[in-house]
């Protein structure tokens, strides 16, 4: 929204843009409410997934006279559309947001478009995470409806939310592709997945259909979603999307 000059402060997950390195870090979840105050900001974003752990903090910060506003989870395109057109009203950026939006919508059409050529739905497991446990997105999550975007079936689309999976299950569903989002924190993270005990019988695991995508593009819902849409298409179906 061309607000990077006014930016004061950003948790210590913000990596993007570049800018974004340069600016006040003000703590993860739980935030430093004393640095926020003293940055004087005249609005302090806020994200629903936060409410439990910062609920404290955030009434803190409205009482000492700051405008927070929170970001509601989305989990479709037009949730994200319709977040990204609240945030360009409350920050005076209409134009800007109205200008991204329109982008990114032309870009979500002519994925859609590309769907329709695929015959044959493949099916796809999503691994958000290894340890302890599996874990991946059914129904209701934002990936889920990037899956049904692009034709694709969730083998976890009977489940609702984030979950996890039993690889014996993830076996027994013989998912023809499998995407990690964990390759920036678990670097061989394909290699270990393909040599898990017992997956060596799945077709995504013969096929060599095991990838790495990056992780902020499909799980944080703002202007890169469409980017992380297409790299996720073009994993699933190289042959419709290209390589």
């Amino acid at each position: 929204l061309g607000l990077s000059e006014k930016m004061v402060g950003v948790s210590d997950f913000d990596n993007y843009p570049e800018e974004a390195a340069s600016v006040e870090k003000i703590g993860g979840q739980e935030f430093n409410v004393e640095k926020i105050i003293s940055l004087q900001p005249d609005i302090v974003l806020a994200h629903e997934s936060n409410l439990g752990i910062g609920d404290a903090g955030l009434q803190q910060l409205r009482d000492a006279g700051l405008n927070v506003f929170v970001v509601e989870e989305a989990t479709t395109f037009d949730e994200v559309f319709e977040t990204m057109t609240i945030i360009g009203q409350a920050t005076g950026t209409m134009e800007e947001a109205d200008a991204q939006i329109s982008e990114m919508e032309a870009q979500l059409d002519e994925i859609e478009e590309m769907s329709a050529e695929v015959k044959e739905p493949k099916k796809v497991f999503v691994e958000v995470g290894s340890t302890p446990e599996i874990y991946t997105t059914g129904t209701g999550t934002f990936i889920d409806e990037m899956l049904s975007t692009i034709n694709a079936e969730n083998i976890a689309g009977d489940q609702e939310g984030w979950v996890s999976m039993d690889p014996e299950a993830i076996v027994s569903s013989n998912p023809d592709v499998i995407v990690t989002t964990e390759g920036a924190y678990v670097p061989n993270a394909v290699e270990l997945i393909m040599g898990r005990n017992g997956f060596a019988e799945i077709t995504a695991v013969q096929d060599e259909a095991v990838y790495n995508l990056d992780s902020d593009k499909l799980t944080r819902q703002g202007p890169r979603v469409t980017e992380g849409l297409l790299e996720l298409a073009r994993a699933v179906y190289p042959e419709v999307y290209g390589e």
